[in-house]
């Protein structure tokens, strides 16, 4: 007998927050409804198959201050307390400016750490 179970989201791709059913079977996404537009069905296969997220942290300076960073696009939620030790250990040497990369390639993710405001 197949198991069918389900979930509800909220689309965040854009303003309209649609509410989004999902429904499995023997753990195969079968369908998804509520989604006004193709991009919140396939927001919604993404989340339910292999979520992202973007990191948004701060980077300790060699001025013992911090600089706030962020991934230049979405990794694996499964990586980001991995992600978190790195930033922990690093450091950045001042000036830095927005864009600036403060690790590159993090994890192996192709994600790019960058600096998001200047910083003398």
């Amino acid at each position: 007998m197949s198991e069918i179970t389900t979930r509800d989201l909220t689309c965040i791709i854009c303003p309209r927050g649609c509410a989004l059913h999902i429904e499995f079977t023997d753990g195969q996404i079968t369908s998804v409804t509520g989604n006004t537009c193709p991009r919140g069905k396939q927001y919604a296969i993404d989340e339910c198959t292999h979520p992202v997220r973007t990191v948004t942290s701060t980077v300790r300076t060699d001025r013992d201050t911090v600089v706030p960073v962020k991934t230049n696009k979405p990794i694996p939620r499964e990586l980001m307390l991995d992600c978190m030790a790195v930033i922990r250990k690093l450091r950045v040497t001042l000036p830095v400016r927005i864009g600036d990369v403060a690790a590159a390639d993090i994890l192996g993710t192709g994600a790019d750490l960058i600096v998001t405001a200047d910083a003398d």
